[in-house]
C-alpha cells in the first residue's frame, strides 16, 4: 500500500511540474507574440573593454545601449583606462562581484583573462565576448570580425594598390588574438596568391601612435624600397601615416592599409595619407551582444526547448573597405 501511495505522489508531482512548465512556456509565448520579452530597469548588463577613452568603442557601446533601450534594461560601461591587461582583469573582477545580469567583454589578452571570464560563468553570470575573443574560455558566444578573413581582404587591397609587386611590412599588436589573426590572414594571402609580393618584417606598434610611428621609421630605414605597410589597428595607421609623410614629403611613399574608422583614421583616408582602412561592424557587435546576454539571462537558450532562441557560438559582424571614394559615409552622423 505504501508503494502505491509513493507512486501516486510521484505522478501528482510530475503532473504539477508539467502544468507549471506549460504555463511558463505559454506566458513566454504570449510575451513573444506581443512584441518580445522585456526586462526591467533594475536588470543591469555591463560592457567591459580596455583603453575605454578611445573612439573605437563608441559605435559598439551605442549598439549595446540601443538594444538595452529596446529591451527595457539598463547598462553600464566599464574598462581599463590604459592598454593594461592587469587593469582590465581587476575591472572585470569588480564587475563580477556586483553580480550583473550579464557581461559583454572585449578581451585584451585571451590567456590572461580566461580564468576570470570562467569565474563569471561559474557563478551564473552569462558572458559573451565581442571584438577580441578568448577562445579557451567558457563564454557563450563571440561576436566580431572574422579577423583572418579581414587580413586576407586587406592583402587583396594592398596587392591592388602596389600593382602586386614589392616588399611589405606589418605593424600589429602581437599579444592580442584579433591582431594575430589579421596578421596571419594578411601574410598567408600574400604568400599564397601574390608571388611578387613578400612580407619582409613584422613589428609591434603596441596599439599606440607613437610606438607605431617609431616602428614605421625603423622599417623605412631598413627597407627604403618598401612598397606597402599594413597596420592592424587605427592608432597604428595614424602613426605610420605620420612617419611616411615625414620620410617622403614629396615622393610617393609606401601604400598604407589600416584598420577601423575612428575620425583620425578617416581624416587621413580623406587626405590620401592612408590609402584604405578596414571598417568593422562595431554597432552590430554591441547590439547583438546585448540581445544574446538578455536571451541567456532569461533562459531562452535552453536546448531542451525546441522553441527557444539559440545563441550562436560565433557571429561574423562583417568588414568593408573604406577609401577616398566612400570615406564620407563612415563619419559619425
Amino acid at each position: 500500500m505504501r508503494k502505491i501511495w509513493i507512486v501516486y505522489l510521484l505522478l501528482i508531482a510530475c503532473f504539477a511540474f508539467y502544468v507549471l512548465n506549460y504555463r511558463a512556456q505559454s506566458q513566454l509565448s504570449d510575451q513573444r507574440n506581443a512584441g518580445g520579452l522585456r526586462g526591467s530597469m533594475d536588470e543591469k548588463y555591463v560592457m567591459v573593454t580596455f583603453q575605454m577613452g578611445i573612439d573605437y568603442w563608441k559605435s559598439g557601446l551605442k549598439g549595446f545601449e540601443d538594444a538595452a533601450q529596446a529591451l527595457n534594461v539598463s547598462v553600464e560601461y566599464r574598462g581599463a583606462t590604459q592598454r593594461d591587461v592587469h587593469e582590465q582583469r581587476t575591472v572585470l573582477e569588480q564587475v563580477i562581484a556586483k553580480k550583473p545580469a550579464g557581461i559583454a567583454v572585449s578581451a585584451m589578452h585571451a590567456a590572461e583573462l580566461t580564468a576570470t571570464i570562467n569565474k563569471a560563468v561559474e557563478v551564473g553570470i552569462p558572458v559573451v565576448l565581442f571584438d577580441s575573443d578568448a577562445p579557451g574560455s567558457r563564454a557563450y558566444s563571440f561576436l566580431g570580425t572574422n579577423n583572418y578573413a579581414a587580413g586576407a581582404r586587406a592583402a587583396d587591397k594592398m596587392a591592388e594598390l602596389t600593382g602586386g609587386r614589392g616588399k611589405l611590412a606589418i605593424i600589429t599588436v602581437p599579444d592580442q588574438q584579433n591582431h594575430l589573426d589579421r596578421t596571419q590572414g594578411f601574410a598567408d594571402t600574400i604568400a599564397a596568391e601574390f608571388p611578387e609580393l613578400s612580407v619582409v618584417v613584422i613589428k609591434n606598434g603596441k596599439g599606440d601612435p607613437l610606438f607605431s610611428r617609431q616602428a614605421a621609421e625603423e622599417i623605412l630605414l631598413s627597407f627604403p624600397d618598401v612598397a606597402g605597410i599594413f597596420t592592424t589597428e587605427a592608432n597604428g595607421g595614424i602613426g605610420v601615416a605620420e612617419a611616411v609623410r615625414e620620410h617622403s614629403p614629396s615622393a610617393a611613399g609606401p601604400r598604407i592599409v589600416s584598420f577601423d574608422t575612428d575620425k583620425g583614421t578617416l581624416d587621413l583616408v580623406k587626405s590620401g595619407d592612408i590609402d584604405a582602412t578596414m571598417a568593422q561592424g562595431t554597432w552590430n557587435m554591441g547590439y547583438w551582444a546585448m540581445q544574446f546576454l538578455f536571451s541567456l539571462n532569461h533562459g531562452m537558450n535552453d536546448t531542451r526547448n525546441p522553441g527557444s532562441l539559440q545563441v550562436p557560438q560565433q557571429v561574423d559582424t562583417g568588414i568593408t573597405v573604406v577609401t577616398r571614394q566612400n570615406v564620407n559615409d563612415y563619419y559619425a552622423k
